[in-house]
């Protein structure tokens, strides 16, 4: 396996599904960017992961394809897992989800040195009851706008 994907493989099988937040030391920069709201070095990354694990205790992802090219490794995964705790205010629903996503990881020096992250957010939140499926959001949306509001 090429020497990237195999630093990617290690962030999903053992840092997230193995819960080895010590992982995270190995394979993220200090001076990690991320292209999401904070900042994520190792320490960062492994707060980051506790507070997923707490919410969701069973949270698992699956790699459902990796490509790497030079020092860029995208990843599709599918992240699943049960709502069990408090997550971003949102009290416990027992929801189980089912979340698509895509990750682009730059690695140099043998590390994760920067990243993107593109997450189903609108099926994240629809899972958890939060925001009404996406053809309620349409009706909602046409029916507003026949209104005449804008």
């Amino acid at each position: 396996m090429e020497p990237a994907k195999h630093i990617i493989k290690r962030f999903v099988e053992e840092l997230w599904n193995g819960r080895r937040l010590d992982v995270a030391d190995q394979i993220f920069s200090e001076d990690c960017v991320t292209h999401q709201p904070a900042h994520r070095g190792p320490q960062a990354m492994k707060e980051h992961v506790s507070g997923w694990l707490m919410s969701f205790p069973d949270l698992r992802f699956n790699v459902e394809q990796m490509i790497a090219e030079r020092d860029r490794v995208v990843s599709q995964l599918v992240m699943e897992g049960t709502h069990q705790g408090t997550w971003m205010g949102i009290s416990p629903t027992g929801k189980r989800l089912q979340v698509r996503m895509i990750t682009i990881h730059r690695i140099a020096n043998s590390k994760i040195a920067e990243d993107w992250i593109l997450v189903e957010s609108l099926g994240l939140f629809q899972q958890l009851g939060v925001l009404p499926d996406t053809a309620e959001l349409i009706r909602n949306f046409a029916q507003h706008a026949e209104s005449g509001s804008h």
